[in-house]
């Protein structure tokens, strides 16, 4: 757990993230050029490994607030919780990396019987499973071996599995490790049909309880946020020092794997109904996978009213 400095009269969470660009990137630049503490929020930061460990802790009451990207579309139909904020959109933060020494080659179809690691419930794996029905594959023709990332990644380079679907920057790992490997495909196949989006969340009844609070990290995310989009370059020399083993290269490639929306330019997405229907589809696969009686639709748990009072 990294602390943060606390301030008189500010606000205190526990902030759980997912350590990558796309959920923690405004966090970060936010922290670092002060956009938190002139809005008097004080965060406890807690880093997950994965967006499922970030939900799960969040379901068992150890944070008053995440950030991560699309799992939180599996946490938020069964009701009790409200999506209050949006980072981006994973344009192509989820690949899909196969080894030819171990009979994937060149295509999709080359996985037709075999394994593929990745971490089920997470925007890999929507972006596995919409691949693999682009491709003409049932769900039985791919089997899907399920772990931590890391762990996926390690089987990968071992040669123990022919394919792999990380998300950024993993894949960094497995190009100096796997020189041959292949990237088959990325999300950016599917967007803006099937755009990924993940974001902040906090308890429902909490939520309304505290909207002021809840204001002022609106405020202070849509100033890093909107200093992120005019500097990128910038940002990302920021960034670099959050993200050791990353080169600067590493850093340009996250940001330009998503797609970031000014503040303003959200305020469009969320009121023409943009947003709603990306979380509603990334719904539906989690409830369908899962099996999950009567979901509450994102009508229910997306709050757009306070950032478009705020922003």
């Amino acid at each position: 757990m990294l602390r943060r400095r606390w301030h008189r009269h500010a606000a205190r969470l526990r902030l759980g993230y997912r350590h990558v660009v796309a959920a923690d990137g405004q966090i970060l630049t936010g922290l670092d050029d002060g956009s938190f503490d002139k809005q008097g929020i004080d965060f406890d930061l807690v880093e997950f490994n994965t967006g499922l460990e970030v939900v799960q802790a969040m379901a068992a009451g150890k944070l008053e607030v995440p950030s991560a990207g699309a799992v939180i579309s599996s946490l938020l139909p069964l009701g009790g919780y409200t999506a209050f904020l949006i980072n981006a959109v994973e344009i192509a933060t989820a690949q899909l990396w196969a080894r030819p020494d171990r009979g994937a080659r060149t295509s999709f179809a080359d996985l037709h019987g075999r394994r593929v690691a990745t971490t089920i419930k997470t925007t890999a794996h929507i972006f596995l499973d919409r691949a693999r029905r682009a491709n003409g594959l049932a769900p039985s023709d791919v089997e899907i071996v399920n772990s931590s990332m890391p762990a996926a990644v390690k089987a990968f380079i071992a040669g123990e599995v022919p394919a792999v679907a990380p998300w950024v920057p993993f894949h960094v790992t497995m190009r100096q490790k796997v020189p041959d490997a292949i990237k088959l495909a990325d999300a950016s196949a599917f967007y803006p049909q099937s755009a990924v989006v993940g974001g902040w969340v906090a308890r429902h009844d909490y939520f309304f309880a505290n909207r002021d609070v809840f204001a002022r990290i609106i405020r202070g995310w849509a100033d890093a946020n909107d200093y992120m989009i005019r500097n990128s370059k910038a940002a990302g020399e920021v960034l670099k020092k959050h993200y050791p083993r990353a080169t600067p290269a590493d850093i340009a490639e996250a940001l330009k794997v998503q797609k970031m929306f000014s503040s303003r330019e959200w305020r469009r997405l969320y009121t023409d109904g943009t947003v709603t229907k990306w979380l509603q589809q990334i719904s539906d696969f989690f409830t369908t996978d899962a099996g999950v009686a009567n979901p509450k639709p994102v009508t229910e748990y997306f709050d757009s009213s306070l950032y478009l009072t705020t922003i």
